[in-house]
């Protein structure tokens, strides 16, 4: 989170991207960290530190939903996507405001490489003709069965081979608008099995009978998790701020 990229820390960017998204009207760092506490504020932003002991990311930001009004509508954007869209923000919003049966609004994008469709760390997402999430898995969801057959029931073979069926897969990204008062339901909710062996707490809302919007974006998201990650959106932002300079 503190990594400099383009002169400051990135979580500093995640902050810029999400005051940018038309839709926010309030950016607040949620964080159990007084380093990462201590630059937002520095910085002049809005941080509140909150307790060591949450087990994810919506358990921090309950304990700041707490304190906000009802009926708020709270956007949780990972403080490692220093790229993310404000567009795809504002996005995410609309599903939800256009959705009064939803509790929750997310993002997918289209998968292009077969290796991330067979990769456990990215989770794949299915929906109904609504647009409302049916599952998510870490495992390639659905298993193309037919083409399969040809190849000893092998996806990976079967989709080398017609790779033009890779366009009904999608990934999910960390993205979530909830409704305030679903949220401080739900992280009051026990886990339930399908999370556990999944380890996705997303399916614990599902398991839970909630609704939970999914619309498709077309800017790919980078969580920085890897030292090329960082290397990644380093030369991304670097280059926007260049870009910036010639403008000026």
């Amino acid at each position: 989170m503190l990594l400099p990229i383009a002169g400051k820390p990135l979580i500093l960017h995640t902050l810029d991207r999400a005051g940018e998204a038309a839709s926010i009207s309030r950016v607040i760092v949620a964080t159990d960290d007084e380093r990462i506490f201590e630059a937002v504020r520095d910085a002049g932003a809005e941080a509140v530190m909150t307790s060591p002991e949450h087990r994810s990311g919506s358990d921090r930001i309950a304990e700041v939903a707490e304190t906000l009004p009802e009926g708020s509508i709270i956007v949780n954007v990972q403080g490692d996507e220093p790229v993310i869209s404000p567009a795809v923000i504002d996005a995410a919003v609309r599903a939800i405001l256009d959705s009064p049966e939803a509790d929750i609004s997310t993002t997918c994008e289209r998968i292009f490489e077969i290796d991330d469709l067979f990769d456990p760390n990215i989770v794949k997402v299915v929906t109904d003709i609504n647009g409302n999430a049916l599952y998510f898995s870490r495992s390639p969801i659905p298993f193309p069965r037919e083409a399969a057959q040809a190849f000893n029931g092998d996806a990976k073979k079967a989709l080398k081979h017609q790779p033009e069926l890779l366009s009904q897969y999608k990934k999910h990204t960390g993205l979530y608008v909830y409704r305030r008062e679903f949220l401080l339901r739900f992280t009051q909710m026990p886990q339930t099995p399908l999370e556990q062996t999944e380890m996705l707490e997303q399916l614990r809302a599902l398991e839970n009978g909630a609704k939970i919007k999914v619309i498709e974006t077309t800017s790919r998201s980078i969580g920085v998790d890897t030292e090329s990650d960082l290397e990644l959106v380093r030369a991304i932002l670097e280059a926007e701020e260049q870009a910036h300079e010639l403008v000026d």
